[in-house]
């Protein structure tokens, strides 16, 4: 080397490069909904793809399906507070690699950025069937969006001589860790229900052997039935291919592999589309004609068991033509169908008549995601409540994320209106999909209402328990307070009071029926 010659100065932005290097594989810069704007590191070597190649993907795709949930909300909990200490995911690659992830929000001129790192440590290994059915939920609406390769969902239930089977705790666990044993890695698997199991790979051509031996698991002489669902939804956009699909699983969970067959997914995704049309044209006939009942359910402090409010849940009337059963595929065959805004509109009627009749309750009534992004829902319901103001004292909006909210500005003019007059707003289902956590950030609430699947599951799980606590912990960073759906045992309730829930709902209180004074 010259001895006169300088050395080349060396950037800032390479020295903090190379002292974050030292200590962590991988380096991201993240924008507020989870995209990479850039990225650094060993990609390449750990997930096959070089670092300009994840440049405009979501972060949460470096992940193992199974754990996105729990990085859903760990990164929410980054955006309220601007760090987020070590927390070890698996990386989406063959081995599952453990990482141990962190994370700070860029300051200054830069703050509409966050950076990223992840490191390789030692982690104990995943749970023998992590997913549960939140997170598959959210894997199969994933799947079906990428057009590139969707995969495939297959759908399992146990069976007896004489018909469906709910495995005893003992057997459950020994199905568990069958699936577990049987996935590839980049599969995810849940239990959608006792004894019925839902799992996406990109190939399923040895479903009939898992479900063989899932039937080996149970003894007894147990049987399986089994279905494959392709996710490809070719000549559907993706939110109706993600309508479609929760209304695929909600039949599924309820009355199983048949009710697949009936509600017309025999060919799929677009195979369904195609039936639809004569179901529309009867439900928005059933919507016009008000053929349903509000049942309600209070919602009661934890603390004391006061009642708060009190839930209007949807009863359609049951009539033995209907092409569309049970209250779950009634909604979600309206979002899929386009009514939404006409269901909404027609339930939130009927609650303000009930709030008119029970002058002393306040009433919470849900809107889906679809309607809270309509203008021409908002100027509708604003002339309502202006016209009588009364009503925001006996109101309470539910937000319901069963189908994620496309046109963000527009329903965050929405909510911001209705605060304007008062009317307190709660996100319903808090942690059943990645959507929800940006819409805490998004939306300014009163509520937080957490899926009842969590409340269960944390009784089970430390780590679910783990994801109720920091949901608590991140609904107060925001000023929300918060609910607990579906609480049936003493336990549950006792579990909720100790993670810091403040409100509770579910049958340990009280069962949906008549309105207390609404006669």
């Amino acid at each position: 080397m010259d001895g006169n010659a300088q050395p080349r100065r060396v950037t800032d932005r390479e020295r903090f490069l190379t002292f974050a290097l030292a200590a962590a594989e991988i380096l991201l810069e993240v924008s507020p909904r989870g995209h990479i704007l850039f990225a650094a590191g060993a990609l390449q070597s750990r997930l096959g793809a070089p670092a300009e190649s994840w440049v405009g993907r979501p972060v949460r795709d470096l992940l193992a399906r199974g754990d996105r949930p729990g990085f859903d909300l760990a990164f929410a909990g980054l955006q309220a507070r601007d760090r987020l200490p070590p927390i070890c995911f698996h990386l989406a690659d063959a081995r599952r690699t453990p990482m141990s992830c962190a994370g700070l929000r860029l300051l200054g001129q830069d703050a509409d950025r966050i950076c990223l790192t992840f490191a390789a440590m030692p982690c104990q290994a995943a749970a023998a069937l992590p997913s549960g059915p939140v997170a598959l939920r959210d894997a199969a609406e994933l799947a079906a969006r990428d057009a590139g390769s969707p995969g495939t969902l297959g759908l399992i239930e146990l069976r007896g001589e004489e018909g469906p089977l709910t495995p005893s705790a003992e057997i459950a666990e020994r199905i568990r860790e069958t699936i577990a044993d049987g996935l590839a890695p980049d599969a995810v698997a849940g239990e959608l229900a006792a004894g019925r199991y839902g799992l996406i790979s990109g190939t399923l051509d040895d479903l009939d052997d898992l479900g063989a031996r899932i039937a080996a698991a149970a003894g007894d002489g147990a049987s399986v039935a089994t279905r494959s669902l392709p996710l490809a939804a070719e000549g559907l956009t993706p939110m109706q291919a993600s309508r479609a699909l929760r209304h695929a699983l909600a039949c599924f969970t309820r009355d199983g592999p048949e009710a697949l067959d009936q509600a017309g997914f025999a060919d799929g995704l677009s195979g369904f589309v195609t039936e639809a049309y004569a179901r529309a044209v009867w439900l928005r006939r059933a919507i016009a004609e008000r053929r349903f009942r509000l049942a309600f359910q209070p919602i009661v402090s934890l603390s004391d068991r006061a009642p708060h409010h009190f839930e209007a849940l949807l009863r359609p009337e049951p009539e033995a033509a209907s092409p569309v059963h049970g209250v779950q595929e009634f909604v979600t065959f309206a979002e899929t169908a386009g009514l939404s805004e006409e269901l909404d509109w027609a339930v939130l009627t009927t609650v303000c008549a009930a709030t008119r009749r029970a002058r002393q309750t306040r009433i919470a009534a849900n809107l889906s995601g679809l309607t809270l992004q309509s203008p021409a829902f908002r100027d509708r319901l604003l002339v309502l409540l202006d016209a009588e103001p009364l009503l925001t004292h006996r109101l309470l909006i539910e937000i319901t994320e069963t189908a994620e909210i496309e046109d963000e500005a527009e329903a965050v003019r929405t909510v911001e209106a209705l605060r304007a007059r008062g009317l307190p707003l709660c996100i319903d289902d808090f942690g059943a999909g990645a959507a929800a956590f940006r819409y805490l950030h998004a939306f300014r609430v009163d509520y937080v209402k957490i899926d009842g699947l969590y409340v269960a599951a944390a009784l089970r799980s430390d780590q679910d328990r783990g994801i109720v606590a920091g949901m608590v912990d991140l609904a107060r960073t925001v000023g929300a307070r918060v609910v607990a759906e579906r609480i049936e045992t003493e336990e549950e309730a006792a579990l909720m009071r100790e993670l810091g829930v403040d409100f509770g709902q579910g049958w340990l209180y009280g069962k949906p029926g008549p309105l207390p004074g609404g006669e």
